[in-house]
């Protein structure tokens, strides 16, 4: 029961306490925050402003929210405070200074929830005028001054400003409103003292104004530094100096006092109150001397110009002549121009040369002669007198380079009848070099090579091969007789002409199957390059490089479509292109296929003829089987004739007059059975036997009639007797037909072409 009491006390205290969380189920929603700038967001310094933030929350209950405020300046927090009510967050900014001077917002936080206003600058015008402060407003030179620069009521970043005189002595950059500066002023004389401060507000910075003015008054200290030369007058060269440094007021003793002579950047010696130091004069030398007092801070000098008058000048290495070749005679001179008579006589002054070895042997005073080197060598002049050594700028001989025998070669390609440069050049020689073309010994130009760059180039043009072996070239680059060069010898690159195009076999000859060669020959220089074209291609067929004037593009296996238009062209060095006629090329039948089809037209031919005769025979047989034979009478004349005209398919024999002698032979006996052969015995007939028989005759020829041709041809020919004493035959006759053959017993197999069909017998009714 005490425990069960104890937290129902806890959780209402809880409740009910002032800054308690949000209650769970209470909904809320902050709706505006705005920053505002009281009085003003322009204002002066020391005015009293107060930046006010209000929001607007609206929730379901009736409990004031608790709620966080931020105040930023800048985007860093300034402020911030947690409040348990509705009012407006104040935030005071009393008696504003520039340091307030920026951009301020407010943030409000509720339960995890945020909202920040907008942005409201604050601008902050007028600084405090500074306050300067010094320990002393009387000091001696050297002695160190405390000043105290101070910013009434100001904040932030300051930078202090020190001046003397209106010019800035120091800067001091502190995080409050008053700075200290340690000054050293060493002119004797009185000087104005101020200071000014900035208030740095990135990006910007404001400056106040002048603070107050205090004079100051720098009293001279009794003590200075002394600085004595001996001799003090007219000093030359070798003469012993001595410089003494010290202090003029000895009995002035401090422990921060220090002494050093100087010549130039070179220091002679130091010490705290006397510093002597002995040389020789020597003209060369700065003659400036410096005494410098330190005291401190406080620094003093003396100094002084020494003027050493030369013994004897620098000298001087001259060579003769001025351009010298390899191992050619020279002369050096070592001189000094002026030297001091009254302290020094001319005798006293001698001359070496440096370096010792030199190959060069003295030939008078300060005269060195010998032979040039074969390479470059410095040489200096050395002039000695009273123990002052002087030395000439160094001097150092080339020995020219005699210009070796030149060479003589073509740039690039020649080319006949066209320019082309020819280059001279030596592998030796020193420049300038002058490299002149010769024809025939005969000069056609002079160029001169001043650099290692350049080159002598010539241009010429040749019209005929043999005219480039007559060019050479000399070069000189000294009083000697110029070298010749050999003459030139280089290949001339003739341009193409005169190209055609060779067809291996014959045009007439290509067949099928065949290897067809397109020989292309061309005048002029090789290598050469050749392509074959087909008319109608673009492309080149075949492309090769020859070493001669003729290549050739072999087709294989030739068929009907390699017949067309070729053509070819060839290009060398010279850069021409010719191209050659083009040549027709048609590919014929190959042989074998000409005889096949040949054999087959033959094979044909004989198939017909075999027909015709089988058909010829068919239709004899039958003719002579029903047809009725017509007998005539024979004329009277003894011997009886009959001309057979006869056509064959290819040969004719001509028509042969046959003569049959009546007493001899009788045409009109009945031949006997057995004789008959199977076409005769196949025929019945009611007539009266009618004897054939078969006549050899010969056939003479008769020009006058019909053309000789060769071969043999069936004659029939009909035989007429007159029939003397008999009267029973009046009615039909006596007919006998004879096969007549030329030179074969057997009937010709080719069909027969009777060209006089009356000749033939015609049958009696």
């Amino acid at each position: 029961m005490g425990l069960l009491l104890l937290l129902t006390s806890t959780l209402l205290s809880s409740y009910f306490h002032p800054g308690r969380v949000v209650n769970a189920q209470q909904l809320f929603t902050i709706k505006e925050v705005t920053l505002s700038i009281e009085p003003s967001t322009d204002v002066t310094r020391g005015t009293n402003v107060t930046l006010r933030c209000r929001a607007i929350v609206s929730s379901t209950g009736q409990d004031v929210l608790s709620r966080e405020y931020t105040i930023y300046k800048d985007g860093s927090t300034v402020y911030t405070k947690t409040s348990s009510t509705s009012e407006d967050l104040l935030y005071p900014l009393t008696e504003a200074r520039v340091s307030n001077t920026g951009k301020y917002t407010c943030r409000i936080n509720i339960a995890e929830r945020q909202m920040t206003s907008k942005a409201k600058k604050l601008t902050v015008t007028g600084l405090s005028k500074p306050i300067l402060q010094l320990n002393k407003s009387v000091v001696s030179e050297g002695e160190e001054l405390t000043a105290r620069c101070t910013a009434p009521g100001e904040t932030g970043s300051i930078f202090f400003y020190f001046y003397v005189n209106s010019e800035e002595s120091q800067l001091k950059q502190v995080n409050t409103n008053h700075a200290e500066a340690k000054l050293h002023i060493s002119n004797v004389s009185i000087h104005k003292i101020h200071c000014a401060y900035t208030v740095l507000i990135t990006p910007d910075a404001f400056k106040s104004v002048d603070s107050n003015t205090i004079t100051v008054t720098v009293k001279e200290l009794s003590i200075a530094p002394v600085l004595e030369i001996f001799p003090q007058y007219k000093i030359y060269e070798g003469d012993q100096l001595v410089i003494l440094c010290t202090i003029s007021n000895s009995r002035h003793s401090s422990k921060n006092i220090t002494l050093d002579l100087t010549q130039g950047p070179k220091l002679l010696g130091r010490g705290d109150n006397k510093v002597n130091h002995s040389m020789v004069a020597v003209a060369k030398d700065p003659g400036e001397f410096e005494c410098r007092l330190e005291i401190g801070e406080l620094v003093k000098v003396a100094t002084k110009t020494v003027s050493v008058i030369e013994l004897f000048s620098v000298p001087t290495l001259t060579m003769s002549p001025a351009e010298v070749f390899q191992k050619e005679h020279m002369k050096l001179t070592c001189k000094s121009e002026s030297y001091a008579s009254e302290r020094l006589r001319k005798e006293e002054l001698t001359y070496t040369l440096d370096p010792p070895e030199s190959p060069l042997i003295p030939s008078g005073t300060g005269v060195f002669s010998g032979k040039a080197l074969q390479y470059d060598f410095n040489y200096t002049c050395v002039a000695q007198a009273q123990g002052i050594t002087k030395h000439s700028e160094t001097l150092t001989v080339r020995p020219k380079v005699s210009v070796s025998t030149p060479k003589i070669s073509v740039v690039g390609r020649a080319v006949l009848g066209q320019p082309f440069k020819i280059l001279c050049q030596s592998d030796i020689g020193s420049l300038p070099i002058n490299y002149t073309l010769l024809r025939d010994y005969d000069p056609l130009g002079t160029t001169s090579v001043k650099l290692l760059h350049e080159q002598a180039l010539f241009t010429v043009t040749i019209t005929k091969p043999d005219e480039i072996s007559k060019y050479m070239c000399e070069a000189k680059n000294s009083h000697k007789q110029a070298p010749l060069s050999k003459r030139l010898n280089a290949t001339v690159i003739v341009p193409l002409s005169d190209l055609t195009l060779l067809v291996v076999p014959p045009l007439a000859e290509i067949s099928e199957g065949d290897q067809l060669y397109l020989i292309c020959g061309v005048n002029g220089t090789p290598p050469v390059t050749f392509k074959w074209y087909r008319v109608g291609t673009e492309q080149p067929l075949h492309t090769t490089t020859s070493n001669t004037n003729n290549s050739d593009y072999k087709i294989s296996l030739l068929s009907k479509e390699h017949s067309g238009r070729y053509y070819c062209e060839a290009v060398n060095h010279a850069n021409n292109v010719v191209r050659s006629d083009p040549v027709k090329v048609n590919v014929h039948m190959a042989i074998w296929k000409k005889g096949v089809i040949g054999g087959f037209c033959l094979l044909a031919v004989s198939v017909l003829g075999v027909v015709c005769v089988l058909c010829f025979r068919s239709k004899r047989g039958k003719r002579e089987a029903a047809a009725e034979l017509s007998v005539k009478p024979s004329s009277p004349k003894s011997d009886d004739s009959l001309t057979v005209n006869l056509t064959h398919d290819t040969e004719v024999y001509n028509a042969a007059t046959v003569r049959v002698d009546r007493a001899a032979v009788s045409v009109w006996s009945k031949r006997p059975p057995e004789a008959a052969n199977d076409e005769e015995s196949s025929v019945v007939s009611n007539e009266p036997d009618v004897e054939y028989t078969e006549v050899v005759h010969p056939q003479p020829v008769d020009p006058a009639r019909v053309p000789l041709r060769k071969g043999t041809d069936t004659v029939y020919s009909e035989l007429q007797n007159s029939p003397h004493g008999a009267a029973d035959h009046h009615d039909y006759g006596s007919v006998e037909y004879a096969e007549l053959n030329g030179e074969q017993p057997e009937i010709n197999h080719y069909g027969p072409e009777v060209n006089n069909y009356q000749d033939l017998p015609v049958p009696v009714d």
